[in-house]
């Protein structure tokens, strides 16, 4: 198979894109007031043809040639630790500039009686 992400190919994230865009649009025609309500339809029909392409009209085979040897390669391992190290510096950060507002926010009393 080609790229997969947890062992899903690129047609099933091209036919979730493709109906939630479907859905997005349609919520917005359904707002809509007069005729205009009744575009939902062809917009279903036309997410439902889509669909109906990419299934039954694949770009590659389900079955990967025999001979091709698995071969697994982390390219992005320094770019991933990279971007964690950067994220974590910069929760730290804000998590020790945020402690001194909630340690000298000011507490005032309340009073014991009205009358």
């Amino acid at each position: 198979m080609a790229e997969t992400v947890l062992q899903v190919g690129t047609g099933v994230f091209v036919i979730a894109v493709v109906w939630i865009a479907a859905l997005v649009f349609m919520m917005m025609l359904l707002r809509a007031s007069g005729s205009a309500k009744l575009g939902v339809v062809p917009v279903f029909l036309l997410a439902l043809t889509v669909t109906l392409v990419l299934v039954f009209f694949p770009r590659s085979p389900e079955i990967p040639p025999p001979f091709k040897e698995i071969e697994i390669v982390d390219a992005l391992f320094i770019g991933r630790y990279v971007l964690l190290a950067v994220v974590s510096a910069v929760f730290l950060v804000t998590l020790f500039m945020l402690l001194p507002f909630h340690f000298l926010e000011p507490v005032h009393a309340k009073v014991l009686r009205t009358y």
